[in-house]
């Protein structure tokens, strides 16, 4: 199928995607802080500059794109145009993800990964039960690396 735009209107279009500060984010951010949980916005002193860094609980948060980050659920695709560029670009933010965690683990990290589909679409968890999963994420220190996924 050809794109609708020309491709000018598609690169416009596809340079003002925020990497970060994106709705999913600010929701869980805004919600979190509310509760009284505090933290630290993309560490530069980390790998993967988490979203969410909880220093005294040792707890990260990322906060997936489902496209972006190839996850299999319904927000996820393959482009049909320019199949080459995407495959690259995208199977090297999973490549990166993984050795991202990786690295927090060594570093004896706890990772919660939030996907975009928990947070809008058509099987977007209620608020409270997403905020309910993360706040028992960040409490029990016993569990690891964890996500959270539309159901």
């Amino acid at each position: 199928m050809a794109d609708i735009v020309d491709q000018a209107t598609r690169s416009r279009m596809m340079s003002g995607i925020r990497g970060k500060n994106t709705r999913p984010e600010i929701i869980i951010r805004k919600a979190l802080h509310k509760m009284g949980y505090r933290y630290r916005l993309h560490d530069r002193k980390l790998p993967g500059k988490p979203d969410l860094v909880f220093s005294g609980k040792k707890a990260v948060i990322f906060i997936h794109g489902c496209f972006w980050h190839k996850h299999d659920c319904h927000l996820f695709r393959w482009p049909s145009t320019r199949r080459e560029f995407w495959q690259k670009k995208i199977l090297g933010n999973c490549n990166r993800d993984e050795k991202t965690r990786a690295c927090l683990s060594a570093l004896d990290w706890r990772i919660l990964t939030i996907w975009e589909c928990s947070v809008k679409g058509k099987t977007r968890l209620p608020v409270d039960a997403l905020l309910e999963r993360t706040v028992s994420w960040l409490e029990n220190t016993d569990v690891g690396n964890n996500e959270i996924t539309g159901e």
